[in-house]
């Protein structure tokens, strides 16, 4: 269902938490569950895949995973605070230990200046702590858009499950 690549990195992902003994959640905007899809697809997922949230509307991130609603007002659902909210958010109302979240544009619309399409937010938190990070994918297109974030994020569930 995925490409390969997408495939390997889920693998690492769900041999790693196995491995720690964490469990993983997901907090998905613009991906829509893809994150979790790629990790719900390795053999073996169930022992450690908690669950996934798709939060796609600013009140599925405020209801499902703490999003304060002042938080978007003031940044907009696309930003580093709503996303670094998301995984602390998925972390507290889940039972994993580490948690990957993703906001983002994937367009073709709904762009602008100041945020454009491809404009995507990461945030992954674990026991090593919260880290963030930004991609400008640019406007390739509504599937690379997400295909690209799934890789990211996968990436950072690595790196947090590594520094566990």
């Amino acid at each position: 269902m995925f490409p390969d690549d997408i495939h390997t990195l889920a693998e690492a992902v769900i041999r790693l938490a196995i491995a720690r003994h964490l469990q993983v959640v997901t907090a998905e905007s613009c991906t829509g569950g893809l994150v979790a899809g790629a990790l719900t697809g390795v053999a073996g997922s169930s022992a450690v895949v908690d669950r996934g949230f798709v939060t796609y509307s600013n009140a599925a991130k405020s209801d499902l995973v703490a999003v304060p609603a002042a938080l978007i007002e003031a940044h907009g659902a696309v930003s580093e605070p709503v996303a670094r909210a998301m995984a602390t958010g998925a972390l507290a109302r889940s039972l994993a230990g580490v948690s990957v979240a993703v906001t983002g544009i994937a367009g073709p619309g709904g762009g602008s200046a100041d945020k454009p399409v491809g404009l995507v937010h990461f945030a992954a938190a674990g026991p090593s702590g919260l880290i963030h990070a930004v991609h400008r994918f640019g406007d390739i297109g509504r599937e690379p858009v997400r295909l690209a974030s799934v890789r990211v994020a996968l990436g950072l569930l690595i790196d947090r499950l590594q520094a566990a």
